[in-house]
């Protein structure tokens, strides 16, 4: 039977992996409220369609941080895509180059970056940094990212330490000791141990550092997991490039807003000074067409990439990102959007159930 939807590839992908991965990959923090929450409350969420519009063309073409990409859904940071498939990040890394999307490379790859972006030399590429508690190593991976053709930098805010993941606690799972951290390493550094390479991210990072970063690099800084107005007017007063509103797809800190509903109070606060992507909860284009709606100028997917990977390698991701796109090009045209510059919050409404 084909796999026609995310959904299926979800299905597939829990038959295809050990429960110690599944539990990794789909696992959330505490009782799972936020994971719950970012689907559903998309749901909340209700068209309202324009009608007799020529849609004999529809372009789902877009930019993000002025690069073209073919639709605006690309690929978020997710630690060791080899456990999903032995290729890991190199896999998605090609998908992502065919479809004409941006691939965020996280820091905890199972590849060095060399690897990576050697398997996608025409890729776009930013890069995900987990700020460490060493300074040096923080500025060595952000030459490193420069001299490789990087075009921004995600600084991921919202881990000053790890969710209270259960599942991965009942599997007694210890990443650090059973996946090379590759990616926080030289490129010569073949053989050292896990110990010698990296830490876990800093927990004193604060707005304070971020000038510091900036004086690091010629990059646009793009600021991971913000889900509030206060934060968003700190991101503003900081010159940041961009916001990613995220919660992590709840995984770290539970029972907090939805991605789509934080989304909202972002969008609002930067009044389009700077762009706004959003992740969390997407599975359709109807999805996707929403979170445009609501102001984002694209969405990144996380787990739904691990479930191609698991399926069925490259190709799998190749399949999850046409579908979305296919069902995207599908939800505009039926609303009457030409174009992603025509959609705007007049698109939907918030239902009363």
């Amino acid at each position: 039977m084909p796999l026609v939807c995310l959904a299926d590839f979800k299905a597939q992908a829990q038959k295809q992996l050990s429960k110690i991965s599944w539990d990794f990959v789909e696992g959330e923090a505490d009782d799972g409220i936020t994971y719950d929450d970012n689907m559903a409350a998309f749901k909340r969420i209700r068209f309202r369609p324009r009608f007799l519009r020529d849609v004999s063309k529809v372009d789902t073409r877009t930019t993000i941080q002025g690069q073209e990409i073919d639709a605006p859904i690309c690929i978020s940071p997710t630690a060791f895509h080899s456990i999903a498939w032995p290729d890991g990040e190199k896999s998605t890394a090609r998908a992502a180059q065919e479809a004409n999307i941006c691939y965020v490379i996280a820091s905890y790859s199972s590849y060095t970056l060399e690897d990576i972006v050697a398997a996608a030399p025409r890729g776009f590429h930013w890069f995900q940094l987990y700020v460490q508690p060493d300074w040096d190593i923080n500025k060595q991976m952000i030459q490193r990212v420069e001299a490789l053709g990087f075009k921004a930098l995600v600084i991921t805010v919202d881990v000053p330490i790890l969710g209270n993941r259960r599942g991965d606690k009942r599997n007694e799972l210890n990443l650090e000791a059973n996946v090379m951290l590759k990616d926080l390493r030289s490129p010569g550094e073949k053989n050292c141990t896990l110990s010698a390479l990296t830490s876990l991210p800093t927990t004193s990072l604060c707005w304070n550092d971020l000038p510091l970063l900036q004086r690091m690099t010629r990059l646009p800084i793009i600021l991971k997991g913000i889900l509030t107005k206060e934060d968003a007017e700190l991101a503003l007063k900081h010159n940041v490039q961009g916001i990613i509103v995220s919660n992590h797809g709840g995984r770290q800190l539970d029972e907090v807003l939805a991605s789509i509903d934080a989304l909202r109070e972002v969008v609002a606060t930067v009044k389009g000074k700077i762009e706004v992507y959003m992740d969390g909860g997407v599975r359709t284009g109807n999805d996707v067409l929403k979170a445009l709606a609501l102001g984002a100028r694209c969405i990144f997917l996380g787990r739904p990439i691990l479930w191609g990977l698991a399926c069925k390698g490259e190709h799998g991701v190749k399949e999850v990102l046409n579908i979305l796109k296919a069902e995207l090009h599908t939800s505009m045209t039926l609303s009457g959007c030409r174009s992603v510059s025509e959609i705007s919050p007049d698109l939907i409404q918030f239902s009363r159930l």
